[in-house]
């Protein structure tokens, strides 16, 4: 199991990056990157601490914790400079706070997203099949969210991923101890999704393939 998108207390989490790594531990997670939500007025105070974290606690846990960051409601126009200053002060997983159909997130985020340099759209909503094209061109994931209300387009997702072979990932967008994914209800999500037993595996190999490359 792997996790690329989830919150600690540094933005609107419940847990210090030790409880909330070794909770993922027991459960047998490979790697899990806390991903906290950012602006511009508190990336520079949330990416050291988790960065720091990793370093201490990595040698220590059976789980991988990667440093990362959710771009969270950044307008458009200040995306592309945000996910370069993220990945500046540290940030191996950038997370871009797509446009779900469930909170008021600015026309054109998804755009502006895929255009900057992410590694994740979180919860694309109802994302177009040109936004989706992008994706695939520069290897973007795409993500089947088990959040509620972030979920309720899963499907769509999945189908114009699938339909131009842009990478998916899933992910729990956890912020609390109940929230972290089994491996079994993982594969829910994207067997719910409309993916088969074989294209969920795809996607674990896909994010297995990514960690290892940081």
């Amino acid at each position: 199991m792997i996790d690329l998108h989830t919150h600690c207390f540094f933005s609107d989490g419940e847990l210090v990056p030790a409880e909330h790594l070794r909770r993922v531990e027991v459960l047998g997670y490979e790697a899990i990157a806390i991903t906290d939500h950012a602006d511009s007025s508190n990336m520079d105070f949330i990416i050291p601490r988790i960065a720091q974290a990793a370093q201490d606690l990595n040698p220590h846990s059976a789980t991988r914790l990667l440093a990362g960051i959710e771009l969270t409601h950044v307008p458009p126009g200040l995306i592309a400079e945000l996910a370069g200053k993220a990945r500046a002060l540290g940030a191996q997983v950038v997370v871009a706070h797509g446009e779900t159909v469930v909170e008021p997130v600015l026309p054109g985020t998804n755009r502006a997203s895929l255009e900057a340099d992410i590694d994740v759209l979180a919860h694309p909503g109802m994302i177009s099949e040109d936004d989706v094209r992008l994706a695939a061109e520069k290897g973007i994931f795409l993500e089947l969210s088990g959040r509620k209300g972030h979920s309720l387009t899963n499907g769509h997702v999945a189908s114009l991923a699938l339909k131009y072979g842009a990478r998916l990932a899933v992910n729990a967008d956890a912020h609390g101890p109940g929230d972290f994914l089994t491996s079994q209800m993982a594969e829910t999500v994207a067997r719910g999704a409309g993916l088969s037993q074989q294209q969920y595996q795809k996607i674990r190999r896909d994010m297995a393939e990514f960690v290892q490359g940081l």
